[in-house]
């Protein structure tokens, strides 16, 4: 079975159209992106300054890494709870192995690395082979890295040396280093998407795993290389934090909220929960939206009750239309 043999059935998937499934989503970004230069102008702030679309891309780097990962499983029919933990158990081990040290900072990445690679194997494997399902799976992940996390750190640990600390403050020219990594972390991950066996295979089973078993496609393994590459992204995240916190602490992840976030990014970027639906360009447009958005709120100081319900109602909303949409799609409408 080859990619080639497989595509003909994943144009409902997204993979053939993929180069313009997300440009609706980029529509609705163009869209949000004018009302906030609005509302903001309004208001008596710059919106449309250097410094403040500088700071909005840098705030979206941590949840745009993790949102790349989540949309990988989620496209695989999976999903991943425990990449706010492994944000956190990266922080500090990076920071715990560096010490401040730069001889020994490609050995905290390589560390750190090894860990999200350990961790998505874990989640895959249970996953597929003990058949438990994803949420219970990485949610338990999640509270063993919890365990673990609490019973030796309680604050800040180590420390990292200056030089790494210009992956999250240096620039070149107008554009941050960590921009920089997300573009290449998504241009990367839209790639393989795009172009190698796995993407395909991946479209494949998340849009119905059972079709792709009897099409000859390895379920099990492509689902446990999805967990392997989401957490991969998490540690990716991690390592920026630490670069902008300079040390690194257990709850660094938890408190950014990067589990649920990265599900509501991917999926007002239009990737469907239910698998098989999906591009990481549509998930990076909803990363912005969604920083655009908290640019607002903080402008007009809204209380942060009110801006969770509101970003719960746009989530909500964003689901209801795509599932419209996938109905009139599957209808020929």
């Amino acid at each position: 079975m080859t990619a080639q043999t497989l595509s003909p059935t994943l144009g409902r998937t997204g993979v053939i159209r993929g180069g313009f499934a997300s440009a609706p989503v980029w529509l609705v970004f163009g869209g949000v992106f004018a009302v906030a230069w609005l509302l903001v102008e309004l208001d008596g702030g710059d919106f449309l300054t250097v410094s403040n679309l500088q700071n909005m891309a840098v705030r979206s780097v941590a949840l745009g890494l993790v949102a790349v990962g989540q949309t990988i499983v989620l496209i695989g029919g999976s999903l991943d709870l425990s990449v706010a933990y492994t944000v956190g158990v990266t922080a500090v081990a990076a920071s715990f192995v560096m010490q401040g040290d730069p001889d020994r900072m490609v050995l905290g990445v390589l560390v750190t690395l090894a860990l999200g690679v350990v961790i998505g194997l874990v989640n895959g494997l249970v996953i597929t082979g003990l058949k438990v399902n994803a949420f219970i799976a990485t949610l338990g992940t999640s509270l063993v890295i919890s365990g673990i996390l609490n019973a030796l750190f309680t604050n800040f640990t180590g420390s990292v040396p200056r030089a790494f600390q210009g992956l999250g403050y240096n620039a070149v020219g107008p554009v941050p280093v960590s921009v920089m990594l997300l573009l290449a972390v998504v241009g990367g991950a839209w790639w393989v998407l795009r172009h190698t066996r796995f993407g395909y295979h991946l479209y494949a089973v998340g849009g119905s795993e059972e079709a792709a078993r009897l099409s000859g496609v390895r379920s099990a393994r492509v689902i446990v290389t999805a967990h392997v590459l989401c957490s991969v992204t998490a540690v990716l995240t991690g390592l920026f934090l630490v670069s902008r916190l300079r040390s690194g602490a257990p709850w660094v992840g938890t408190d950014g909220g990067y589990d649920l976030e990265s599900i509501a990014a991917a999926v007002v970027g239009g990737t469907a929960l239910a698998g098989g639906r999906g591009t990481v360009a549509g998930t990076l447009a909803g990363v912005l939206i969604l920083a655009v958005i908290d640019q607002v709120f903080n402008q007009y100081e809204v209380n942060a009750f009110l801006k969770t319900l509101i970003r719960g109602v746009i989530i909500v909303g964003a689901v209801a239309l795509y599932a419209l949409r996938t109905q009139r799609d599957e209808a020929g409408l």
